[in-house]
């Protein structure tokens, strides 16, 4: 039997209904939302322009890029609340906080 890879983002989409998120695709992405609250998701794979504006927001990439890509957003100082998902190619996730 061959191995099954899962893209980052149906990771993400997955991550979030494990969790109790009402999980939807937008035009900038995913959008997860639970009770009061609304997460913009992003998936990100490569040196992408970030979002400078926003509310809640949560990047899922690999787990070996997850501290790269959360000292990149301390470095931007971001107005928005923010999380990094470092996805394992086992399925499991680590979680970055600022």
């Amino acid at each position: 039997m061959g191995v099954v890879t899962t893209s980052l983002g149906e990771r993400a989409q997955s991550i979030f209904d494990d969790i109790g998120y009402t999980v939807s695709r937008t035009e900038s992405g995913i959008r997860a939302e639970h009770k009061w609250r609304e997460v913009a998701v992003s998936v990100v794979e490569d040196y992408e322009t970030l979002p400078e504006t926003g509310e809640l927001r949560c990047f899922v990439t690999w787990a070996a890029d997850a501290s790269n890509l959360g000292r990149r957003l301390d470095g931007m100082d971001v107005a928005y609340d923010w999380a990094v998902i470092g996805v394992h190619e086992d399925g499991g996730y680590d979680v970055v906080h600022p």
